[in-house]
């Protein structure tokens, strides 16, 4: 919302406070103020200039030689390539050394050999967009009226002499999105009294009624609905203080016509739709649901397939308009229109909004129908678009107003009490205090012994209950006064649960390991949210989802570490690790318990380079055992390493089938990890990357098991073995027929070796491991030691049918 300065001061009076004081004010009591905007600012000697003569350059088709009066002693000559230049009129200089947008400086030169002392401006070239700026000069210069001064500045005729600041309107406080609201809220905070001036409004003997009738087919659709008629106007280009008005708060000018209804628009928060009479072909209008596949081109020459969904302005025949969001094509205000049709109404609101989203129509009109309008002022806003259209067209007002529906607009009551209003706020208010406030708001009120029955005028429609006017007190008081007070009773000292401080240690450790922590979205598409788990869960759909790839929420985190790892690579970052911890959403096939569970899930990724080439080390890229690494001193410094164990996997599709392990806690599954599947890898435009996922909440359940065993005074005996095994026999087997057949003494079991190849039969491949024995009570013999490793070679023999080497 732009809100003149200027403008606003002309209805209630702020000449006492400057553009920014006053946007510093409404920021503090609760409408955010975007920014401020000075048109002129960074322009300067832009001057009123008179075209004496004009004529066509010798060396060129398009270009023209003039004699500009400019004030000075001397006239200008100055080149100019407008197509609409001509001599005997007011335009816009940019004298020798003038800033123009853009902080372009203009300098005398010569043009095609002729020397240009200056440059005569469009509006584009001192600042104004493109979109406002009006449809004959759109291409060409600017004129200046007549009554402009030549030699003076031109910012005052175009009224850049302004300020315009930008406010960023919540959707409870739609009733700011018009120049009356926010005079009323600027009025409430330095207690001021808006004046709104209205225009007479004359009308003919002829009654309305006459000529046109109105029908609703369902007031739901249309609670409130009216048509004024408007005779013998003529269509022509707005006046110069409407033109600048409507341009200063980002709309182009169009016509006379068109222009009140926009200026009504912003005025008072109230949408219009003009039709040209004649062009309705038909005495009658009907407000209704459109038809299955019924067709309307709209203003903007689009054609549009209507459904049921969709509320239409017809002729009673066909539709002429999308009511609330775009008038049709053939209904518009044209050139030769001499009849206006000027409706009023209110819509809808999921109606219209439903509609302006499913044709990707966002209009000034449809914003408000979809935040609510007030309802008191429909009647007013009509009339006086009535009186501003005869007063600039020369038309007559046809008597009265042809009304389909009507809504009757009423106060309402809210209670409140002063013993209320102070403990919520913490205030020590008092009656006189309260009752400025409800004054300044325009809030009428009654007070008996501190009990407030507090009237709110329907133009402010958001308040309805105590809290609303608990807020309202707060905002003008000025959230800057509230006092700040510590809470009160007994206090506790703040500590972390158990599963806060794991958790911490995890976040700790994996960052100490070289990752850096990603939040990634818990929603996501049912595709990815499928992968990368073989959990049976139902997927937690989002009824009202902003985009398809964000329906559902996520069963694991590694599709989203994946998206970052993409967002990275695909700007240069060779070395990503990353970790997330976050929650998973499971949700059981049994309907009478479909309700998503949620559970804590702790993930990494690794991709690309694990360290970069230097003068004293080489580049290494990340690898399975990084990755494993990772986990195991995690698992290490948790105290659960000893009840870890991996085996080898084919469960995940989206995972390498030769380089993936099931991880399990006590025997109990918990997570996965390995390389991701090259065919995936490619979709996301990665390099090889590796990935674990765990569940964290039965980490966090398990207690670690803390067993204190003294340093020995006895020297250790080690063992090598070595053996041919299938090659589809896994590591975690063979060290653990090893453990169990060993004995007692067995402290460790080591690989060192693994080979495949010369003299190694096909399909089999050598293990080579080392054991550490050792007796804490006394020194191990070589015949303990032999019986030990009689009983492992025969284990891996007959159970494993390995070959000892």
């Amino acid at each position: 919302m732009l809100v003149s300065y200027k403008w606003l001061n002309e209805l209630v009076d702020v000449s006492h406070v400057t553009p920014q004081a006053l946007a510093d004010k409404m920021s503090l009591t609760g409408i955010e103020v975007e920014g401020i905007s000075y048109p002129y600012e960074g322009l300067k000697k832009i001057v009123v200039g008179y075209v004496e003569t004009c004529k066509p350059h010798p060396d060129s088709d398009h270009l023209s030689i003039c004699q500009v009066d400019v004030g000075q002693e001397e006239v200008l000559q100055i080149i100019c390539g407008a197509p609409n230049i001509k001599e005997g009129i007011k335009v816009i200089v940019a004298l020798p050394s003038a800033r123009i947008a853009g902080n372009e400086k203009i300098k005398k030169g010569k043009i095609r050999g002729e020397v240009s002392y200056g440059m005569i401006c469009s509006l584009q070239e001192i600042g104004f967009s493109e979109s406002v700026v009006p449809k004959e000069y759109a291409d060409g210069i600017y004129y200046l009226p007549e009554e402009a001064v030549v030699g003076d500045e031109v910012f005052p005729y175009l009224a850049m002499d302004d300020a315009i600041i930008e406010l960023e309107i919540t959707p409870n406080r739609a009733d700011a999105l018009s120049m009356r609201g926010v005079a009323f809220e600027t009025a409430a905070i330095y207690s001021e009294k808006p004046v709104f001036k209205k225009q007479e409004l004359t009308e003919t003997t002829t009654k309305a009624e006459d000529k046109v009738k109105v029908k609703v087919a369902d007031e739901k659709d249309a609670p409130s609905y009216q048509i004024r008629l408007i005779e013998n106007v003529k269509i022509k280009p707005s006046p110069r203080w409407l033109q600048n008005r409507l341009m200063n708060i980002g709309i182009r000018p169009i016509n006379n016509v068109v222009d009140v209804t926009n200026y009504i628009l912003m005025y008072y928060g109230q949408p219009l739709h003009a039709f040209d009479y004649d062009r309705l072909d038909s005495q009658e209008i009907v407000v209704r649901r459109a038809q299955e596949d019924e067709k309307l081109t709209t203003l903007d020459g689009e054609r549009r397939l209507l459904s049921e969904q969709n509320i239409v302005i017809t002729n009673g025949k066909q539709p002429v308009a999308l009511a609330g969001v775009m008038g049709g094509l053939d209904s518009e205000i044209t050139e030769t229109t001499t009849t206006v049709a000027l409706e009023s109404a209110m819509f809808d609101t999921a109606a219209v909004r439903r509609t302006s989203q499913q044709f990707n129509l966002h209009s000034e009109s449809s914003a408000r129908f979809e935040k609510g309008i007030n309802v008191a002022t429909i009647d007013e806003a009509c009339e006086q678009a009535c009186a501003l259209i005869a007063e600039l067209s020369g038309g007559k007002v046809l008597q009265g107003s042809v009304k389909a529906s009507q809504v009757q607009a009423q106060d309402k009551e809210v209670m409140t009490t002063l013993q209320r209003l102070n403990d919520y706020l913490g205030t020590e208010l008092t009656v006189a205090d309260v009752n400025d406030i409800f004054a300044a708001l325009g809030f009428g009120y009654q007070e008996d012994g501190g009990s407030y029955t507090v009237i709110v005028p329907p133009r402010r429609w958001d308040i309805a209950i105590e809290a609303d006017i608990v807020e309202e007190v707060a905002r003008i008081y000025g959230y800057n006064n509230l006092p700040s007070t510590l809470p009160s009773g007994e206090t506790v000292a703040g500590s972390l649960t158990n599963d806060q401080l794991k958790t911490r240690k995890v976040r700790t450790l994996l960052e100490s390991a070289g990752l850096s922590e990603a939040i990634s979205y818990a929603l996501t598409s049912e595709k990815k949210s499928m992968q990368f788990t073989n959990t049976s869960s139902k997927l937690t759909h989002l009824n009202w989802p902003m985009t398809s790839d964000r329906t559902v929420l996520r069963l694991n985190l590694i599709t989203g570490l994946l998206d970052d790892v993409s967002y990275n690579v695909a700007r240069r970052n060779e070395q990503v690790a990353l970790y997330e911890i976050g929650r998973v959403f499971y949700q059981a096939d049994d309907p009478k318990a479909n309700l998503p569970q949620e559970k804590n899930h702790v993930a990494f990724a690794l991709s690309g380079r694990w360290t970069s080439r230097d003068w004293q080390s080489k580049e290494e890229r990340v690898d399975f055992y990084q990755a494993k690494g990772i986990l195991e001193e995690l698992f290490t410094e948790l105290n659960l390493a000893d009840k870890i164990s991996y085996e080898k996997t084919t469960a995940l599709k989206e995972m390498h089938p030769g380089r993936t392990a099931e991880i399990f806690l006590n025997g109990q599954s918990i997570g996965f990890i390995g390389q991701v599947h090259p065919t995936v890898t490619k979709a996301y435009e990665i390099p090889e990357t590796y990935v674990a996922e765990l569940d964290l909440d039965i980490i966090l359940k398990t207690k670690p098991e803390f067993t204190y065993v003294a340093v020995t005074k006895y020297p250790k005996v080690t063992r090598d073995i070595a053996l041919a095994i299938d090659e589809n026999v896994a590591n975690q087997t063979i060290v653990q027929t090893i453990e169990k057949a060993a004995g007692k003494f067995l402290q460790k079991v080591t690989l060192f070796d693994v080979y495949q190849g010369e003299n190694i039969e096909t399909g089999y491949k050598s293990m080579a491991y080392r054991l550490t024995f050792v007796n804490q009570e006394a020194t191990l013999t070589d015949e303990q030691v032999n019986k030990a490793m009689e009983k492992v070679e025969k284990a891996l023999t007959q159970q494993l049918a390995a070959t000892i080497r």
